[in-house]
């Protein structure tokens, strides 16, 4: 026959008392929740800015290149840190939204490709925007699930 065991009460409580802590904290968890999307949304802009190509051109024509990738931005702010730091996200249900964006007018020409000048080719797309996100895709489960378990380690060791 199986003994039933030994419970403490004591870490019981104290248990429930965190849970209902934490439960009732809702400005703690949109906030949680808010840092781990911008976390996110600057890997993801860090990774499409590298992916970037840059425009070469002759000295003698004065262009510089690095338009395309210089105009990513994340709301209304150009720049990397710029844009990092001012992340908009956007609550709706339980889903939060981050725009990311290029307001280049021919980027998405060269994300997903274009006809050449004189309609007889094709250049193939960069697929930067697509192939950065399908990595924070990928990455965002584990990177998500360290974060929860720091968010709920200070919770519970408080």
């Amino acid at each position: 026959m199986m003994g039933m065991g030994s419970v403490n009460m004591r870490e019981l409580v104290k248990f429930q008392e965190n849970l209902n802590r934490l439960a009732g904290r809702e400005d703690t968890r949109n906030s949680f929740c808010e840092s781990c999307a911008k976390e996110l949304a600057a890997r993801l802009l860090t990774k499409v800015i590298k992916r970037t190509p840059v425009g070469k051109y002759p000295a003698s024509t004065g262009k510089v290149g690095g338009t395309l990738r210089r105009g990513w931005t994340a709301g209304n702010k150009e720049g990397v840190q710029a844009a990092v730091d001012s992340i908009q996200v956007t609550k709706s249900g339980n889903q939060y939204t981050i725009k990311i964006m290029n307001p280049t007018e021919y980027a998405s020409f060269v994300e997903f490709g274009h006809r050449t000048a004189n309609h007889n080719g094709w250049v193939k797309g960069q697929f930067m925007m697509t192939i950065s996100e399908n990595e924070i895709k990928r990455m965002a489960p584990g990177l998500l699930e360290k974060r929860l378990e720091e968010f709920l380690g200070g919770t519970f060791n408080a």
